[in-house]
């Protein structure tokens, strides 16, 4: 079976290099189709200025174990390539005053070192600790399940967090976490973020801060291992799938049609009807895919003289529209830049790029007096970076009504919010699938 197998996979974003990847990890043939010149989806490098960007600022976690496994299987040295820190949060206001910070108690055992870095958390009133370290640990002693899905703002209210405490931890790691407000948020994956992070191993909780851009960190290394592993990776346009008695028949614009036995379809849910006119049966999953609503993210980069430095590689703000800025320079050893992440949607929305980049550097300035004026700025603006993370959303399944026909992306049914991880997660186990259907029928 094994010798007969031959797996297209149409899309070259996380989830779709995770399924190819893992499929050439055990000898399987298969052709990866790309539309654009650049692998990586959302998740690339972006050329500026003699600069290497990212089309977004992202924030990996320790509890990421798919997406480390597979950075691993590319050779990826993960030490050199992320700047592994023990959770550490810090807000400051737009007066440059420091509001909060919470840093993880190092010497204990997950969750205590958690609730420990909530007893001793700076800025905090002991009511506000309190109301914190009871959250947690309820959710503890309830496995981080609810008995239905809410909006994250009603568990908060329901469980008494106090307005100032929510502004600033459960807020920024909402937004951070899930890309969606908190009065539309579901309170359950947001849950189940919490729980991989926060409550199994220490390590878990760590953030993890790309050295480099996304593309040198993921497509590269993986484009490299796919071709070394036999795979083959084309950059063609797929038009239309046909499926038929032995399989399906994938069309592309560049004349590169051929025959497969299975198809992963690992495209942006909204362009999946587009290549999938000729499979009717597919309809259900197709038509629930384009329910789902999106979230933006919006990136703003400032160029600063290059001995501006930041007291931290990333610092969270508050009382503007800026929410986490990074220092690159740390990071990326791209020195006096930095990068503003804008999650979700809000009034930011409403200006024009440059308006926006003005006002983040206002912003900054009143933050961090020390910064003078910035020599650039670069808005990158996704306006469907993620899903919007609602409660009770339905979300597609990997295994479609077709057989053999696979549905990839961190939009398809499971624990996570659209994060790299989510989408890592779907694509292995799409391969995962086909693995073993071709282990049993060599049995």
């Amino acid at each position: 079976m094994r010798e007969q197998t031959h797996v297209a996979v149409i899309g070259g974003g996380c989830a779709g290099l995770a399924a190819v990847a893992a499929l050439a990890e055990k000898g399987i043939a298969v052709t990866l189709f790309d539309a654009s010149p650049q692998l990586g989806g959302r998740a690339r490098g972006v050329n500026w200025k003699g600069q290497r960007l990212d089309n977004g600022q992202h924030i990996l976690l320790g509890a990421y174990s798919e997406t480390l496994r597979l950075l691993s299987l590319a050779s990826v040295n993960i030490h050199a390539a992320i700047l592994r820190l023990p959770l550490q949060l810090s807000v400051r206001d737009q007066f440059g005053k420091n509001q909060f910070n919470l840093t993880a108690f190092g010497k204990l055992p997950a969750p205590l070192h958690i609730l420990a870095g909530l007893l001793n958390a700076k800025g905090l009133s002991w009511q506000e600790r309190y109301a914190a370290i009871r959250l947690m640990a309820w959710l503890r002693i309830n496995n981080f399940k609810l008995n239905k899905d809410i909006p994250l703002s009603q568990l908060f209210a329901d469980k008494k967090q106090p307005a100032r405490l929510v502004t600033l931890l459960w807020e920024p790691l909402c937004l951070a976490a899930l890309n969606t407000p908190l009065k539309t948020a579901s309170a359950q994956v947001f849950l189940n973020v919490l729980r991989d992070s926060f409550a199994r191993t220490k390590s878990d909780s760590d953030m993890l801060l790309p050295r480099c851009d996304l593309s040198t960190l993921i497509a590269e290394p993986l484009s490299r291992y796919i071709e070394v592993k036999g795979g083959v990776i084309r950059h063609a346009s797929v038009t239309d799938i046909v499926a038929s008695n032995d399989g399906f028949d994938v069309l592309a614009d560049n004349n590169s049609n051929a025959h497969f036995s299975h198809v992963v379809l690992a495209v942006s849910p909204f362009r999946l009807s587009a290549i999938t006119s000729q499979l009717p049966t597919l309809k259900a999953a197709t038509d629930m895919a384009e329910q789902l609503s999106y979230q933006p993210i919006y990136t703003v980069y400032l160029q600063y003289p290059e001995h501006i430095k930041l007291d931290l590689p990333m610092t969270g703000l508050t009382g503007g529209l800026s929410q986490w800025v990074f220092d690159r320079g740390q990071l990326c050893n791209q020195h006096g830049l930095l990068a503003v992440v804008i999650s979700a949607e809000g009034p930011h929305q409403k200006l024009t790029q440059e308006a926006l980049a003005i006002e983040v550097a206002k912003e900054l300035s009143a933050a961090f007096p020390q910064l003078p004026q910035a020599l650039w700025h670069k808005v990158i603006a996704e306006k469907r970076a993620t899903f919007a993370c609602e409660p009770n959303l339905a979300r597609p399944a990997q295994h479609t009504a077709i057989k053999n026909l696979y549905l990839a992306g961190d939009y398809t049914a499971g624990d996570y919010p659209a994060t790299i991880e989510g989408a890592v997660r779907s694509g292995v186990q799409c391969a995962n699938a086909i693995i073993h259907q071709s282990e049993s029928e060599l049995l």
